[in-house]
Protein backbone atom coordinates (compact mmCIF):
# COMPACT_ATOMS: atom_id res chain seq x y z
CA UNK A 1 0.00 0.00 0.00
CA UNK A 2 1.47 3.14 -1.02
CA UNK A 3 -0.81 5.89 0.42
CA UNK A 4 -0.57 7.91 4.13
CA UNK A 5 -3.15 6.07 5.75
CA UNK A 6 -2.40 8.27 8.75
CA UNK A 7 -5.66 10.71 9.03
CA UNK A 8 -7.75 7.19 8.84
CA UNK A 9 -6.40 4.71 11.37
CA UNK A 10 -6.32 5.83 14.96
CA UNK A 11 -5.65 3.61 17.98
CA UNK A 12 -8.04 2.93 20.89
CA UNK A 13 -7.63 0.54 23.65
CA UNK A 14 -9.82 -2.68 23.39
CA UNK A 15 -11.69 -4.36 25.92
CA UNK A 16 -14.16 -6.24 25.03
CA UNK A 17 -13.84 -7.67 21.49
CA UNK A 18 -16.34 -8.42 18.78
CA UNK A 19 -16.64 -11.47 16.92
CA UNK A 20 -15.32 -9.50 13.28
CA UNK A 21 -12.85 -8.24 16.10
CA UNK A 22 -11.63 -11.53 17.04
CA UNK A 23 -11.50 -13.12 13.51
CA UNK A 24 -9.05 -10.09 12.63
CA UNK A 25 -6.80 -10.15 15.86
CA UNK A 26 -6.73 -14.19 15.02
CA UNK A 27 -5.80 -13.31 11.42
CA UNK A 28 -2.79 -10.74 12.74
CA UNK A 29 -1.28 -13.60 15.30
CA UNK A 30 -1.57 -16.01 12.33
CA UNK A 31 0.20 -13.77 10.02
CA UNK A 32 3.41 -13.36 12.48
CA UNK A 33 3.14 -17.16 12.96
CA UNK A 34 2.29 -16.86 16.92
CA UNK A 35 -0.93 -18.99 16.80
CA UNK A 36 -0.72 -22.71 16.57
CA UNK A 37 -3.31 -24.63 14.57
CA UNK A 38 -5.08 -25.59 17.46
CA UNK A 39 -5.99 -22.23 18.97
CA UNK A 40 -8.87 -21.92 16.35
CA UNK A 41 -10.88 -24.17 18.46
CA UNK A 42 -11.18 -22.19 21.78
CA UNK A 43 -13.03 -18.75 20.72
CA UNK A 44 -12.79 -18.11 23.66
CA UNK A 45 -8.41 -17.32 23.87
CA UNK A 46 -8.64 -13.96 22.43
CA UNK A 47 -11.02 -12.63 24.72
CA UNK A 48 -9.20 -14.03 27.74
CA UNK A 49 -5.28 -12.58 26.23
CA UNK A 50 -7.23 -9.46 26.17
CA UNK A 51 -8.62 -8.93 29.37
CA UNK A 52 -5.38 -10.99 31.00
CA UNK A 53 -3.42 -7.94 29.53
CA UNK A 54 -2.56 -4.70 31.12
CA UNK A 55 -3.85 -2.89 27.91
CA UNK A 56 -4.73 -4.42 24.57
CA UNK A 57 -4.20 -1.23 21.71
CA UNK A 58 -5.57 -2.17 18.40
CA UNK A 59 -5.03 0.21 15.09
CA UNK A 60 -7.87 0.60 13.14
CA UNK A 61 -8.42 1.55 9.54
CA UNK A 62 -12.76 2.36 10.06
CA UNK A 63 -13.98 -0.44 11.73
CA UNK A 64 -10.89 -2.84 10.25
CA UNK A 65 -8.20 -3.75 12.87
CA UNK A 66 -4.76 -3.64 10.94
CA UNK A 67 -2.59 -3.73 14.06
CA UNK A 68 -2.40 -4.67 17.49
CA UNK A 69 0.17 -4.45 20.40
CA UNK A 70 -0.63 -5.79 24.18
CA UNK A 71 1.60 -5.04 27.68
CA UNK A 72 1.27 -7.66 30.18
CA UNK A 73 2.48 -6.38 34.02
CA UNK A 74 2.19 -7.17 38.25
CA UNK A 75 -0.04 -3.23 37.78
CA UNK A 76 3.14 -2.09 40.51
CA UNK A 77 6.47 -2.62 39.49
CA UNK A 78 6.88 -3.37 35.91
CA UNK A 79 5.46 -4.16 32.76
CA UNK A 80 6.10 -6.38 29.14
CA UNK A 81 5.12 -5.31 26.00
CA UNK A 82 4.03 -8.41 24.28
CA UNK A 83 2.33 -9.28 20.71
CA UNK A 84 3.03 -5.82 18.90
CA UNK A 85 2.34 -6.21 14.80
CA UNK A 86 0.93 -4.42 11.98
CA UNK A 87 -0.82 -5.88 9.02
CA UNK A 88 1.91 -6.38 5.78
CA UNK A 89 0.11 -3.79 3.86
CA UNK A 90 -0.27 -1.24 6.33
CA UNK A 91 3.64 -1.77 7.51
CA UNK A 92 6.31 1.47 7.49
CA UNK A 93 3.55 3.97 7.92
CA UNK A 94 3.88 5.03 11.68
CA UNK A 95 1.51 2.84 12.58
CA UNK A 96 3.47 0.26 15.13
CA UNK A 97 4.96 3.48 16.55
CA UNK A 98 1.85 4.95 17.27
CA UNK A 99 0.72 1.52 18.74
CA UNK A 100 3.71 1.33 21.27
CA UNK A 101 3.98 4.81 22.16
CA UNK A 102 -0.40 4.60 23.01
CA UNK A 103 1.18 1.51 25.13
CA UNK A 104 4.28 3.02 26.79
CA UNK A 105 1.76 6.01 27.59
CA UNK A 106 -0.89 3.79 29.49
CA UNK A 107 2.14 2.29 31.13
CA UNK A 108 3.98 5.59 32.47
CA UNK A 109 0.43 6.43 33.50
CA UNK A 110 -0.50 3.79 35.49
CA UNK A 111 2.75 4.80 37.29
CA UNK A 112 5.00 1.75 35.28
CA UNK A 113 8.44 2.61 34.38
CA UNK A 114 10.01 -0.71 34.25
CA UNK A 115 9.22 -1.93 30.89
CA UNK A 116 11.24 -4.98 28.80
CA UNK A 117 10.82 -6.44 25.64
CA UNK A 118 11.97 -8.72 22.90
CA UNK A 119 11.93 -7.39 19.83
CA UNK A 120 12.19 -9.59 16.51
CA UNK A 121 14.87 -8.94 13.96
CA UNK A 122 14.42 -5.98 11.77
CA UNK A 123 12.09 -4.10 14.89
CA UNK A 124 15.05 -3.01 16.98
CA UNK A 125 14.49 0.54 15.26
CA UNK A 126 11.09 1.02 16.35
CA UNK A 127 11.92 0.64 20.16
CA UNK A 128 15.14 2.07 19.92
CA UNK A 129 13.10 5.24 18.42
CA UNK A 130 11.28 4.97 21.84
CA UNK A 131 14.00 4.45 24.08
CA UNK A 132 14.96 1.14 24.41
CA UNK A 133 18.15 -0.23 25.14
CA UNK A 134 19.47 -3.83 24.31
CA UNK A 135 20.53 -5.32 27.59
CA UNK A 136 23.56 -6.74 26.93
CA UNK A 137 24.31 -8.53 30.20
CA UNK A 138 20.64 -10.70 29.51
CA UNK A 139 19.76 -13.66 27.54
CA UNK A 140 16.18 -13.96 26.72
CA UNK A 141 14.64 -17.31 27.04
CA UNK A 142 12.07 -19.70 26.93
CA UNK A 143 10.21 -22.54 28.36
CA UNK A 144 7.68 -24.02 25.69
CA UNK A 145 5.85 -26.84 26.62
CA UNK A 146 3.00 -26.77 23.80
CA UNK A 147 2.05 -30.56 22.66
Amino acid sequence: MTTNVDDRVNTVILRVPTEKQIQEITGLYRAQGWWQAGDDENRQLIPKLIAGSHCFVVALDGEDIVGMGRAISDGVSDAYIQDLTVRSDYRNQGIGRRILQDLLERLHADGLHWIGLISEPGSYGLYRWAGFQEMSDCTPMLLDRTP
